[in-house]
């Protein structure tokens, strides 16, 4: 069981990690909460003896683990279910403008799920996919392979056999979530790189079982991603119903 404030500092390195894709010291924590530097360093030495925060060896700082996205993300699920929150506070962002935009000018379902996903490339920075029929739409390679993350080869080939198979496995697992995550090694394939795969179910008259959504790096905002790619599938939905 975690404290407010170990959860909260578990957040923070969470977040700004995101930002600079380097491992977050004590002393950018203290700032922020108000404490010596030691007493963060207790809390994240507390954060990694528990399998949330991870020490490189080649830094002072800490970074998140799998299990400590989990935390995070699982923390975010109701925030992004829009069943739980006003609708115009649901699509008031930026992004959520631009996809509605973008959904409500195709007039087929395929040209509206293949823009749709080249406005997730575009507003994520990671690789968007959609399903058209029995058929998977990926768009935005080169983007995520330009994340820090896959200069190491070895990932780049773990996130390459994902590719290879995700079109199968979503036809035989089947996620049945309105909004499904798979972080690093809950991904069923390429466990070792270092992707999420954020996606949303949606019926369309394609299929009853269409996917939309993201594959980037676990180093991600997973507030803003996992809402768009939740609102894109939900935008889909009820545009075509």
């Amino acid at each position: 069981m975690l404290s407010n404030r170990q959860e909260q500092i578990l957040y923070a390195v969470i977040e700004e990690y995101a930002e600079t894709a380097a491992p977050v010291g004590s002393q950018t924590l203290s700032k922020l909460f108000g404490v010596s530097s030691a007493t963060i360093r207790t809390e994240m030495n507390r954060l990694e003896t528990l399998g949330l925060l991870a020490h490189p060896y080649t830094s002072a700082g800490r970074i998140p683990t799998d299990a400590g996205y989990r935390l995070y993300v699982n923390s975010l699920t109701q925030e992004v279910d829009c069943g739980v929150m006003p609708k115009e506070q649901c699509l008031k962002s930026r992004f959520n403008r631009v996809l509605t935009a973008r959904v409500s000018a195709e007039s087929s379902l395929s040209s509206a799920i293949k823009n749709v996903v080249d406005s997730l490339v575009d507003l994520t920075g990671n690789l968007g996919l959609g399903t058209i029929g029995d058929q998977l739409y990926l768009a935005g390679i080169s983007k995520l392979f330009n994340q820090p993350e896959y200069e190491d080869v070895s990932k780049v080939q773990a996130v390459a056999k994902l590719l290879d198979n995700l079109e199968p496995w979503l036809r035989e697992a089947a996620p049945g979530q309105p909004l499904n995550i798979f972080i690093g090694q809950e991904n069923p394939i390429g466990k070792t790189s270092e992707a999420s795969l954020i996606i949303s179910k949606f019926r369309s008259p394609l299929s009853d079982r269409s996917y939309i959504g993201v594959l980037g790096p676990t180093r991600q905002n997973y507030s803003d991603v996992m809402a768009l790619v939740y609102n894109a599938g939900n935008m889909l939905e009820e545009y075509y119903d």
